[in-house]
């Protein structure tokens, strides 16, 4: 039964109620006392009155009289004497004694007086009230039962299926859109992932052997890296039922509803057999028991995952049945859900290196418009986006057409992509934000000093762009860097880091005689890497070789004693002293450099390597080729085209003509 359906029966309720009520009463005119005097009772016309509850008296006529009054306004006819009139009394004895009173003054005997009759009625309308508490319970409760079988528990029926599990099922027979050709850079990934199917199309050819078919597979990585498009990927691949659903879809508010759908949801799988059941973000249910709070005797979520455990490897497992799961939070889950028997596997996906951004960047290329070969376009932009995740490059992607149909471009242009990686890595630019002469100068002097100390240090990120023009995340100026793809850090490259972000408050010192606020994301940053070499890298000759990791999150929690904590901020407190003296005195020797490139950056607001090479030579230490061959071209800013400027309707073909052809120097580059 429909709300809509529930709803007109309370209506249609409600006015025959209301009906009854208004018929139960006898019905006729309202009239006053007076008028009962003078013009019915004083004529004679009246034959009886009959009390109704104790409020109302009806006014009955002798046959005669009513005839007349209904031929006035009734229907005439003969019967019964009829109720036309009424009127309401206060109480029965006043009534008695007006009404004697009255027929005592008209002289009329004792026995001819018109006789009193009482009644007792109970209408519709009071009995509807007197239920009406009751109805509105029952309502509410069917609402709250049907709202909660449409989130989740199981359709028809609300809460009397809130234990049923709701998976997206996808059959060989539904064209899902993603495939594996759309999943790039997770070779060893999809590899991994393909094998299941294998495990499930031919299991004769493993089981020949005497080997068992792998349960389950936990796919690990950092978010956007691709983990759910590769279980859509895989769906769309599979010739066996696929089972989609949520970690956090078992947490319900009842008691015993998570494991009720874990048990619903393995008996739907069995059923299916063979089948493959990916249960998104199992870090909802999967966290490790007796951690991260106060437990009670009756956890929902641990209740949940100890169902889960059984259901994939306990007594009445059955085979066929392969899981899937992704999480970008393996340290928090469970040993016993990571034990192989359960999770058998576990597959790491990581942010791509060069060669898989540039396939990531074909995929999120090819529906776009662009100006140049998507492959000339992809391998620049692989090489300038290190670290990035899959959903990253496709933000950029995303971004770059934005600002091209902002600026009214007939294609996509490398410009485009150049402004799209300023808007995600800097934030929006800000075009209303005024700064004075003196906070623009410590800001480009800043910057100058992180450029040039980055320039003379071997280990240091390549320099890409310095830019002083005020954006969202970056208030007032960043400079943006290479930093290659590596695993492994040497003490040297970790020095050489502190030293490049200690460059801008060095900077400032010796050119202002004074520091500024603009360093607080520099000491952050510094202060993170010297913490980590002393407490967790072992990289400290007082500590030793002995790594102290932080303590579960609790922050009253420190591994080590007080006298080794005072030890460690006394060795922190010393390398960021001796790395901060190294950069002064490299900030000293280079001072005309750096003042050169502030001077640079206060006159064009955004330099490049180009420019850099241009004003104090080339970098003395030799550049990856891989990131040499970006820095060839150079990044100019033009105010005109700038992504926050507005183009004017008159302008629109012109500002089209010149962004359509591409912006790079037309000297063809190295290849990857």
């Amino acid at each position: 039964m429909s709300m809509a359906t529930m709803a007109m029966i309370g209506i249609g309720s409600f006015m025959l109620f209301n009906a009854l009520g208004d018929s139960g009463g006898g019905g006729g005119r309202e009239i006053n006392f007076q008028e009962f005097k003078y013009q019915l009772l004083e004529p004679g016309l009246v034959e009886r009155l009959v009390v109704v509850n104790g409020n109302r008296c009806q006014v009955y006529l002798k046959r005669s009289a009513s005839l007349g009054a209904l031929g006035e306004g009734g229907s005439g006819g003969g019967g019964p004497a009829q109720s036309l009139y009424y009127f309401t009394i206060g109480s029965v004895d006043g009534l008695e004694r007006k009404l004697e009173s009255a027929q005592k003054e008209m002289g009329t005997e004792s026995r001819e007086m018109v006789p009193v009759q009482f009644s007792n009625e109970t209408s519709g309308m009071s009995i509807f009230l007197s239920f009406a508490p009751t109805l509105l319970l029952i309502g509410a409760f069917l609402f709250a039962a049907r709202r909660m079988g449409g989130a989740g528990g199981g359709g028809p029926g609300g809460i009397f299926k809130v234990g049923k599990a709701n998976p997206t099922i996808i059959n060989k027979e539904m064209d899902v859109s993603i495939k594996f050709k759309d999943v790039a850079g997770l070779h060893e990934a999809k590899t991994e992932i393909m094998e299941f199917v294998s495990f499930l199309k031919e299991p004769e050819v493993f089981t020949n052997l005497g080997a068992k078919i792998p349960k389950g597979a936990l796919l690990v990585g950092p978010p956007g890296t691709g983990k759910t498009l590769l279980a859509k990927a895989m769906a769309g691949e599979s010739s066996v039922p696929f089972l989609s659903i949520s970690g956090s879809d078992f947490i319900e508010m009842f008691v015993g509803v998570g494991p009720a759908r874990v048990r619903d949801l393995f008996s739907q799988a069995r059923k299916m057999a063979p089948c493959i059941v990916f249960i998104d973000e199992i870090d909802a249910v999967g966290r490790a028991r007796g951690k991260g709070g106060f437990s009670g005797g009756n956890d929902e979520r641990e209740n949940t995952l100890n169902q889960l455990l059984v259901e994939m490897d306990g007594f009445d497992t059955q085979k066929g049945v392969i899981v899937l799961a992704g999480t970008n939070r393996a340290d928090i889950l469970d040993a016993a859900l990571l034990r192989p028997g359960r999770f058998d596997r576990q597959i790491n996906v990581d942010n791509p290196d060069i060669k898989g951004r540039f396939e990531i960047f074909q995929v999120h290329l090819k529906p776009l418009r662009l100006a140049d070969k998507i492959e000339d376009i992809a391998q620049r932009m692989a090489s300038l986006t290190p670290g990035f995740s899959g959903a990253d490059i496709a933000n950029i992607c995303n971004e770059a057409a934005l600002i091209a149909a902002r600026m009214r471009a007939k294609s996509i242009a490398e410009k485009h992509f150049e402004l799209a990686v300023d808007r995600v890595i800097g934030g929006l630019e800000k075009k209303n934000k005024v700064m004075s002469k003196e906070e623009k100068k410590t800001v480009a002097y800043h910057e100058a000093g992180h450029a040039v100390a980055g320039w003379f240090l071997e280990h240091a990120d390549p320099l890409l762009k310095v830019s002083i023009v005020p954006r969202g995340k970056a208030a007032l100026g960043y400079a943006q860097y290479l930093p290659k793809d590596l695993s492994l850090h040497t003490k040297a490259q970790l020095d050489d880091m502190m030293c490049m972000a200690l460059g801008g408050r060095a900077s400032e010192e010796i050119f202002f005689k004074s520091v500024t606020t603009g360093a607080s994301d520099d000491l952050n940053r510094v202060s993170k890497i010297a913490y980590t070499q002393i407490a967790r890298m072992g990289m400290s000759q007082k500590i030793g070789q002995v790594a102290f990791p932080e303590g579960d999150g609790n922050s009253f929690y420190k591994p080590y004693s007080d006298i080794t904590a005072k030890v460690i901020d006394d060795e922190v407190r010393e390398l960021i002293d001796e790395m901060y003296q190294r950069t002064m005195q490299l900030l000293l020797e280079h001072k005309d450099k750096v003042e050169q490139v502030g001077e640079l950056l206060l006159e064009r607001e955004v330099i490049t390597t180009k420019d850099v090479v241009e004003a104090i030579g080339e970098r003395p230490f030799e550049m990856p080729m891989s990131y040499k061959e970006i820095v060839d071209s150079a990044w100019e800013r033009d105010e005109e085209k700038s992504v926050m400027a507005d183009v004017k309707p008159e302008e629109e073909d012109k500002a089209s003509t010149e962004t359509a052809a591409p912006v790079m120097p037309t000297k063809e580059e190295p290849k990857l």
